[in-house]
């Protein structure tokens, strides 16, 4: 069972998840929600990509004060490509977070037109292939 963020998931359906929330009116306060298997990995993919990038990050910024608290001229000079490295990692992280969006989006239209009754674009892109 994953606890991620407070929420509780359980065993799987093909592809749906059940997740139970703290909110909603069920007995013991606990409802339980169908959570898109797809959606899902999207999401925990992306943060865990975002986690690493900033994990290294930390790292850097470590380096880049021990290199400052250290006054050698040649640490110094290791800075300034250390902050460029940090600020490319920024943009990596704001690359995927709008990847995120984007992805996250088109599965919740895609959802929404199979649910109306529309077919999936998804399952059409995917048996082109």
């Amino acid at each position: 069972m994953d606890n991620t963020a407070g929420i509780a998931i359980a065993s799987p359906k093909p592809n749906k998840k059940r997740v139970k929330d703290g909110g909603g009116d069920a007995k013991n306060g606990e409802e339980e929600e169908e959570c898109d298997v797809e959606a899902w990995d999207t999401l925990s993919k992306s943060f865990k990509q975002v986690q690493s990038v900033l994990d290294h990050n930390r790292d850097l910024i470590q380096q880049v004060n021990a290199n400052h608290q250290s006054k050698i001229p040649d640490n110094l000079v290791k800075n300034v490509s250390l902050i460029r490295e940090i600020n490319g990692n920024i943009s990596k992280v704001m690359s995927i977070y709008s990847d995120l969006s984007v992805n996250f989006s088109n599965i919740v239209q895609e959802r929404r037109r199979v649910k109306n009754g529309g077919e999936s674009n998804l399952e059409n892109n995917s048996n082109e292939s």
